[in-house]
């Protein structure tokens, strides 16, 4: 799958978006180093704390289906300010569980840009700091 199908599929995954409070619609599609993608869109709570990221969605329905080497994400989310790239609790996830991956921002279908993720977390806290 090239970059820009991987952005055309968080696009899609966009359209499935439950931002009811934010009116900030996100999606998200992770693919696997077997070439699987999952996609994940946000979810939102009256109780803004339960709320889920599109990125993590993604990140756990692919964990929950036994996988574990990933390699790009790209993130579709229309902004008066982009790029918009993953918020913390997000990025924190994606390092425990794929450092070493691209990160697609897309602001407009068809474009993007790409960013390992450790350029987004440059220090990030891994599980090799609880060895």
């Amino acid at each position: 799958m090239t970059d820009k199908e991987l952005v055309a599929a968080a696009w899609k995954a966009r359209e499935m978006h439950s931002a009811l409070f934010s009116k900030f619609p996100v999606g998200a599609a992770l693919e696997t180093a077997e070439g699987r993608v999952y996609l994940g869109a946000n979810i939102e709570s009256s109780s803004y704390g339960l709320s889920i990221c599109a990125e993590r969605v993604a990140l756990f329905k692919a964990i929950t289906e036994g996988e574990k080497n990933f390699t790009r994400i790209a993130i579709a989310v229309k902004s008066k300010r982009p790029p918009v790239a993953p918020c913390g609790a997000c990025r924190q996830l994606l390092a425990d569980y794929a450092l070493n991956i691209d990160v697609l921002l897309s602001d407009e279908p068809g474009q993007f840009q790409k960013l390992p993720l450790k350029e987004l977390l440059p220090f990030p806290f891994t599980p090799e700091h609880l060895k």
